[in-house]
């Protein structure tokens, strides 16, 4: 629908609004800066989730942010007014333990990261180091060999507001060996902004790993399309599914690479004069259709 050039629902007429929300049967959402900012909901965008329920669409909310639990996400969704459960969250700290598992993974994880990633993978009886502060020392070059844990097989990395040197340092030693599984929740350069401070992203970390690691790390986050492979286990359609989100380098990419219809929202990261950068550079794929913010789709329906 709509593929010849974005396309601003916003424009549409009331045939053409019905007609794009016959075009699928399950949404995909991303959450930070689409349907939230930080702990406040963005206006419209718990009714308009709540819609899409209520007229029979599959719903899932797909979050690069690794910083919680499944559980924490459900019910932070649900103080801000959605209708959302545990088996509807699909996040990067999940996303990790769920590969582990499936691949018959025994040893022990080193994790830059967050609690968030830890209690999954606890939660699938994976053990687990380095969560917490690792305070760099004034002989900080003098790390050995012995300060390091002969039982990690694998190093992810995730959003860690306790980044130091011995960090990198760590999971750069333990990367040396080549039996050492590398992953990556995501690769976002910066959060969604509130303010004019800008928050760096997890791929920030990961980017440093990879550099003094000198490997790439398998990303399990959008764009990475091991969330469609995980979904069509339960009946996916790709061809009948939406990616809603507000990153063209993130959630559009993921879409066009999984072959979803695609809705790109500017309450986020991508402005309008990055949807013309985008256009102009052809630096990332383009939405199909485009609106201001979510809730605006609710209106339209109701006009």
């Amino acid at each position: 629908m709509f593929k010849s050039a974005v396309f601003n629902l916003k424009d549409a007429g009331k045939d053409q609004v019905q007609e794009f929300l016959n075009s699928f049967d399950t949404v995909l959402c991303d959450c930070d800066g689409v349907l939230w900012i930080d702990n406040n909901a963005i206006p419209g965008s718990a009714d308009t989730m709540n819609y899409f329920r209520k007229i029979g669409k599959q719903i899932f909310f797909v979050t690069n942010n690794s910083t919680k639990i499944r559980g924490d996400f459900a019910i932070k969704a649900q103080q801000l007014g959605f209708i959302a459960n545990e088996d509807e969250i699909l996040s990067t700290s999940y996303l990790v333990a769920h590969y582990l598992k499936s691949i018959g993974f025994k040893k022990k994880v080193y994790i830059i990261g967050s609690n968030g990633i830890g209690d999954e993978l606890k939660a699938v009886g994976i053990r687990h180091i380095g969560i917490g502060p690792d305070h760099v020392k004034p002989d900080f070059k003098s790390m050995k060999s012995t300060d390091l844990d002969p039982e990690v097989g694998a190093v992810v990395v995730g959003f860690d507001e306790h980044i130091s040197y011995p960090k990198f340092m760590k999971a750069a030693s333990y990367l040396a060996s080549d039996e050492c599984l590398f992953l990556a929740t995501n690769t976002d350069e910066r959060f969604p902004k509130s303010s004019s401070i800008i928050v760096p992203g997890t791929g920030t970390l990961v980017r440093a790993v990879e550099t003094c690691s000198e490997r790439k790390a398998l990303v399990l986050g959008k764009p990475n399309e091991y969330v469609r492979k995980f979904l069509e286990s339960r009946g996916l359609d790709p061809a009948r599914t939406l990616m809603i989100g507000d990153r063209c380098n993130t959630d559009i990419e993921f879409g066009v690479r999984c072959g979803f219809q695609t809705l790109l929202v500017l309450t986020g990261v991508t402005s309008t004069k990055g949807v013309e950068k985008i256009r102009n550079e052809k630096i990332a794929p383009l939405p199909d259709v485009i609106l201001p913010k979510l809730g605006d789709l609710l209106t339209l329906v109701e006009s």
